[in-house]
């Protein structure tokens, strides 16, 4: 993949008064980790969230500051849904001579034939992975083919996805990824109430003789 390396500078402005800097333009965020504090930086807001539009929350990138490039990951971001817009980012410095755990997406690809043959859907029941590896080997994401989910029931596994054998991931091996469910269809039953007896001639509801 393209070295991707976002240029930041250090941010003295603070607290409420980020503000003014995301109308000049600029992203806050804060850089922390492996060999440097926590450091106030900002970026260039446009750039910054094109450029983070294309990458995973394991993706590798390079923070420039001050001469130097950290490789860092993302690891929060907070965004204005209402404007479409990022407000502020954390970027986690990492060692690249060190293991590395973070969460990585899952992809589903391929056309599950239980859907076809027997109206099923395909439920997600989680779309991340936790892994541990060299910052060198992190995938950007799991892809995982459904195309042998034949019927319904049929699932897939933790245990069923190899990455590579140099990415251990550390979810329960049991846990299921996704399952071709069974459409569940209400049915509506809809109970008639019994026919009220005709009160026998010469007899009123109470039961007495006219």
């Amino acid at each position: 993949m393209e070295k991707v390396v976002l240029k930041a500078t250090k941010r003295e402005v603070l607290g409420r008064k980020v503000g003014a800097l995301r109308r000049a333009g600029k992203l806050p965020a804060v850089l922390y980790g492996h060999g440097i504090e926590s450091t106030p930086i900002m970026l260039e807001a446009h750039e910054t969230a094109l450029r983070l539009s294309h990458l995973t929350s394991s993706s590798l990138m390079m923070i420039a500051l001050d001469g130097k490039e950290y490789p860092a990951l993302v690891r929060e971001k907070q965004r204005d849904y209402l404007k479409n817009r990022l407000l502020h980012v954390d970027f986690q410095v990492i060692s690249m001579t060190e293991k590395v755990t973070t969460k990585v997406g899952i992809e589903l690809t391929g056309i599950a034939p239980a859907v076809k043959a027997f109206s099923a859907v395909i439920v997600t029941v989680i779309n991340e992975l936790e892994v541990e590896c060299m910052p060198q080997d992190l995938p950007e994401r799991v892809v995982i083919d459904i195309s042998g989910l034949a019927e319904v029931g049929a699932a897939i596994h933790v245990r069923d996805i190899v990455i590579s054998d140099r990415v251990k991931i550390l979810d329960d091996p049991a846990e299921t990824i996704v399952v071709a469910s069974a459409t569940r269809e209400e049915k509506v039953v809809v109970e008639e109430a019994p026919a009220e007896e005709e009160a026998a001639p010469g007899e009123s509801e109470s039961g007495k003789k006219d």
